[in-house]
């Protein structure tokens, strides 16, 4: 188990204006890598309500059990590295979660026996370093939706706020009101619930 803070700005971005930013940092295809996270919450959206968010995230190979919640300037994540059969094991029960997650859902008085997958969000990401921090490009796929998102990953956050908000004005993009992906996912997910 490990912790960090993270500090982080995000622009939801137009299909041309991703396009138009691929070009100007020169990707190509291999650029991209596709990441998977799988999202959890109980049937009546406890972690939501505590503005936390639980997940497993696939990438190269790896899987991740991560808890996000909020604290002053940005997110503290506490991670658990998964084995796959232990992604596998918890996807199809949450009861198998174990570590110091454990311990802070239980002080968040949520146990692990009220967890469900909710579904999983598929991401085609570029991140390269730029300036202070991380620029990262993702193209996002969820729930029968996609979005394109553009997030800087910063150790500052005066100093990453603004080097966000030139770039954003350099490329003529306007700065908007972004939700994070788990966010989105479960505005998303809503919808559907509402619908059936």
């Amino acid at each position: 188990m490990n912790q960090e803070l993270e500090i982080e700005f995000k622009n939801m971005l137009t299909k041309d204006e991703f396009v138009r930013l691929t070009k100007h940092f020169t990707l190509t295809e291999n650029d991209f890598k596709l990441q998977e996270n799988h999202y959890f919450d109980t049937a009546d959206f406890q972690l939501k309500n505590h503005g936390a968010a639980l997940r497993i995230r696939q990438k190269k190979g790896t899987y991740t059990l991560t808890l996000k919640q909020p604290v002053k300037d940005g997110l503290l994540e506490t991670h658990e590295p998964l084995s796959k059969e232990q992604a596998e094991n918890i996807l199809e029960n949450p009861l198998h979660i174990f570590g110091q997650i454990v311990t802070i859902l239980a002080d968040m008085n949520i146990s692990t026996s009220s967890l469900l997958h909710f579904g999983t969000l598929a991401t085609n990401r570029a991140e390269f370093s730029y300036k202070s921090g991380l620029l990262v490009l993702d193209h996002s796929f969820y729930l029968e939706k996609e979005d394109y998102e553009l997030e800087y990953e910063a150790t500052d956050f005066t100093e990453g706020q603004k080097e966000f908000k030139d770039l954003l004005q350099s490329l003529t993009i306007p700065a908007r009101t972004t939700e994070n992906k788990i966010r989105r996912f479960y505005k998303e997910k809503y919808k559907q619930i509402s619908e059936e």
